[in-house]
């Protein structure tokens, strides 16, 4: 039992602390995170731009932009989406 643990001990040496290094592999890892994030980020900013202009253009059902207006999304009345006027809920009138 103890020739097993002393080959053990003998075969695998423990690296000194400043040979230890990612290597160019983590460096490739790196810059590959790096431009999935870039890209990530640029086709997020997209859809934004396309969502902005899809409410200036009135797809969304509030005619001033405001988010006060409507409340939900539209097509929530029912689970099929085709939310009816009769499935909205009353809205409050300023007197």
């Amino acid at each position: 039992m103890t020739d097993v643990v002393v080959l053990v001990a003998t075969s695998d040496p423990r690296p000194d602390d400043n040979n230890v290094v990612a290597g160019w592999v983590g460096f490739a890892v790196l810059i590959l995170l790096i431009v999935a994030v870039v890209f990530i980020l640029r086709s997020f900013t997209k859809q934004l731009k396309k969502v902005d202009a899809a409410r200036d253009a009135g797809v969304y059902g509030d005619e001033d932009g405001s988010e006060e207006s409507g409340g939900g999304s539209p097509g929530a009345g029912d689970a099929d989406g085709s939310g009816d006027a009769s499935d909205a809920p009353p809205t409050r009138q300023q007197h």
